[in-house]
C-alpha cells in the first residue's frame, strides 16, 4: 500500500494538463514537460485534480505508483512555480560569471572552468560568489548544481569549494604538533 500515490495530486489554475495513453503533459507558465506511465500504473483526470490507480497485490507497480505520483506533483510545481537552487563560492578568489547559457567559473585552478547550461536552466549571479539555478525541471535542475558543485567540492578542513545554499559542512580540526 503506497501512502504517496493514495494522495491525489491537485492542479493550480494556469495548469493545462493532457492525459492520452500513458502519457502525461503538463504546461504551464514555466515550461512543459512530459512523463511516461509505467504499464502497471495507471492516472485520471478530473475536477483538477490527478488520481493514480496501481495494483495493490504487486509491491513494484506499489513503488512504482509513489514514483510516478511524485514525479507528476514535482511537474506540476515546476511549471506553475519553478524550482530553484542557490550554490555559494567559499574561498580566496573563487568567483562566478553568468552571461546567456554559459558560467564561467574561477576556483583556483590555473585556468577558468566553463560549463555549458541545458536548455531548460537559467542562471543568475546575484554576486560573485553566489550561483542562483532556476529549472521547470526538478531532476535537471538538480543534476546541474550536482556537476557544477563537483567541479570543487566543499573540503572539511577550512570549508572552501563549491557548496549549496543550505548545505552544512561537517569540520574537522587540523593536525596538531607532535609534542605540543
Amino acid at each position: 500500500m503506497s501512502r504517496v500515490a493514495k494522495n491525489p495530486v491537485s492542479i493550480p489554475s494556469g495548469v493545462e494538463i493532457k492525459l492520452e495513453d500513458r502519457m502525461i503533459s503538463v504546461s504551464g507558465s514555466k515550461g512543459k514537460s512530459d512523463f511516461t506511465l509505467p504499464e502497471s500504473v495507471s492516472a485520471s483526470h478530473a475536477d483538477d485534480v490527478i488520481t493514480i490507480s496501481y495494483d495493490e497485490s504487486s509491491s513494484e507497480s506499489t513503488a512504482l505508483a509513489g514514483t510516478a505520483r511524485s514525479l507528476i506533483n514535482n511537474m506540476v510545481i515546476g511549471v506553475s512555480q519553478g524550482f530553484q537552487k542557490t550554490l555559494l563560492l567559499v574561498g580566496v578568489g573563487y568567483r562566478a560569471k553568468a552571461s546567456g547559457k554559459k558560467l564561467e567559473l574561477t576556483l583556483g585552478f590555473s585556468h577558468p572552468v566553463h560549463y555549458d547550461l541545458p536548455e531548460q536552466v537559467e542562471v543568475e549571479t546575484p554576486s560573485q560568489t553566489e550561483v542562483v539555478l532556476k529549472s521547470h525541471d526538478k531532476q535537471v535542475l538538480g543534476q546541474v548544481a550536482a556537476e557544477i558543485r563537483a567541479f570543487r567540492p566543499p573540503e572539511p578542513y577550512k570549508g572552501k569549494g563549491v557548496k549549496y545554499a543550505d548545505e552544512n559542512i561537517r569540520r574537522k580540526e587540523a593536525k596538531k604538533a607532535a609534542g605540543a
